[in-house]
């Protein structure tokens, strides 16, 4: 058994689960670990809010003057957005308010 496998069995948090499998905090895996799972995470919200608004892919893009396509890649977590473009998508779009907290 590999030193990150002991590791990863003896984890008792998912911090160190994560520590195990990705490195500490502020090493360029977990960096990456960490920027993908946010993407993952704003795609997630978008998906529920607009299943919600009862809208599809292409309605939500008309609404905010987009393509479907790109909203389908947004969802898929496969493009970065610029804060501005959520911003719309979920205020304009989705009728939804956005708030930003930087920690």
């Amino acid at each position: 058994m590999t030193k990150k496998e002991k590791a990863i069995l003896n984890s008792r948090t998912f911090g160190e689960l994560l520590d195990a499998e990705y490195g500490k905090i502020g090493t360029k895996k977990r960096d990456e670990f960490e920027l993908k799972a946010q993407y993952f995470v704003i795609s997630e919200m978008l998906k529920e809010a607009r299943r919600e608004a009862k809208l599809t892919q292409q309605q939500l893009a008309d609404k905010i003057g987009t393509k479907k396509s790109y909203i389908s890649r947004i969802e898929n977590g496969k493009c970065d957005i610029q804060l501005s473009t959520l911003y719309r998508i979920f205020e304009t779009g989705l009728g939804r308010r956005v708030s930003l907290l930087i920690a």
